[in-house]
């Protein structure tokens, strides 16, 4: 069972970088294998939505954590393997293209491989490790093939084969076993996606959350942050079924956006298994997660950013119509349009959602009108980012209240920045001019 998402989501959060490669992604991936790059990028495009499998994979990561195990293979090894490995007998075309020293490397490579991998299964640490061990008993079955037992009894070295030995071993390796031995190769995969985000959480002091039974509607986190800041500012949030709505206020600049990236970026990054930048977490599995913090207008079908958003509200709607447990974040809910419109849609549709007690919302808006017309609903929690003003210049704590400001400091920041000094000099000096 995967956990919903969507595009929208996934570039909200900026799970995977751009050409500057500072995704998400980026921040886990320590993998040496192409095949763990791409596993790793699998994992966090299908989030997991078991409460089982969460927490498993999360106790093997901080076993591996904990016994600062090491990747066991030289990376070489693997790309020898796997250009080996691709080129399949069937296709004679791509075989002719392995020249013989190309094929008895493949071959020692695999034999090599296989006695890496026999003993990390038999390591006495790897062996205590009990939420690994449906992997490692998997992989101890596969090396029992009796197919297999010829090439574990080779000791390994890549010069010493024979032709006629390189030739059995071909046969046996890309054809007769060659469904074991890829399948051997995919748990390595998963082992150093392990390894790679244990580092992770190691060398960035990350933690590892606790997932709940679905449908309780509940998250506390403590000392939350985002994971790509240096000098973060950490803060506590808790909701739950009584309270399973949060209406935030802030001005701009007081970091609104970043703490919804830096609360959902966890919350998905928890229902993957992996660590995540807090203090401490505990978290109800959902069934989905999706977020409105950069939503684009959509000229392809002439759609205006209200529209846009009315056809956003609309898809969370209908996701919630059928009963699933879902988290929804709505940064600046109805940006798109005036006021009185903006204040009359965001009470109405965050009502809405106080409904269902099942899910968790967030709404961060600017019409703090909204917010007191809110608080006749009891399961709606209020927090806000204040602004300290120091004379005429605002400073930002970007730590949580509880309650809703009505700091506006729009246009201070504008004379601060001296654009109606610069507008009215501008103006008369081309008066001046002409």
């Amino acid at each position: 069972m995967h956990l919903q998402t969507d595009d929208q989501t996934i570039e909200d959060l900026g799970i995977f970088g751009k050409r500057n490669g500072n995704g998400i992604y980026d921040i886990y991936n320590n993998a040496h294998t192409r095949g763990g790059e791409a596993l790793l990028e699998e994992m966090f495009r299908s989030p997991l939505s078991n409460q089982a499998a969460i927490n498993r994979r999360s106790n093997i990561i901080a076993q591996f954590m904990q016994a600062k195990l090491s990747f066991p293979y030289d990376a070489g090894l693997f790309d020898v393997t796997e250009k080996y490995l691709l080129h399949g007998v069937k296709d004679q075309q791509l075989q002719a293209q392995l020249s013989e020293k190309e094929i008895q490397n493949g071959v020692a490579a695999v034999i090599e491989l296989l006695h890496l991998t026999k003993a990390f299964v038999e390591n006495q640490a790897v062996q205590q490790f009990k939420d690994y061990s449906t992997e490692r008993d998997a992989i101890t079955k596969l090396l029992s093939n009796p197919g297999l037992q010829p090439a574990l009894k080779e000791a390994g070295s890549r010069n010493r084969l024979s032709y006629a030995a390189v030739t059995a071993f071909d046969a046996l390796f890309r054809t007769t076993e060659r469904k074991s031995i890829e399948q051997i190769l995919r748990h390595l995969y998963y082992l150093d996606v392990y390894i790679s985000v244990a580092k992770t959480a190691a060398e960035r002091g990350f933690i590892f959350p606790r997932a709940v039974e679905k449908g309780r509607a509940v998250l506390t986190i403590q000392g939350v942050y985002h994971p790509s800041l240096k000098n973060p500012v950490r803060n506590d949030i808790k909701m739950h079924q009584d309270r399973n709505v949060i209406f935030l206020t802030g001005a701009n600049m007081a970091g609104k956006s970043t703490l919804l990236r830096s609360l959902s970026t966890s919350l998905y990054i928890a229902h993957m298994g992996f660590p995540v930048a807090a203090a401490a977490m505990e978290f109800s599995v959902l069934d989905g997660l999706y977020t409105t913090v950069n939503l684009p207008d959509n000229l392809g079908i002439g759609a205006s950013h209200f529209y846009a958003e009315v056809l956003r509200v609309k898809k969370m709607a209908t996701e919630l119509s059928t009963g699933k447990s879902l988290f929804i974040l709505f940064d600046e809910l109805f940006r798109g349009t005036n006021v009185k419109d903006a204040h009359e849609a965001t009470v109405a549709v965050t009502k809405g959602f106080a409904r269902k007690s099942n899910s968790l919302f967030i709404i961060s808006s600017h019409i703090v009108e909204a917010g007191e017309e809110l608080k006749q609903k009891p399961n709606i929690g209020f927090l806000f980012l204040p602004t300290r003003m120091k004379g005429h210049v605002p400073e930002y704590t970007y730590t949580l209240e509880e309650g809703i400001t009505d700091d506006r400091h729009g246009m201070i920041i504008i004379r601060n920045e001296g654009i109606l000094e610069t507008l009215k000099n501008g103006k008369k000096i081309y008066n001046d001019e002409f």
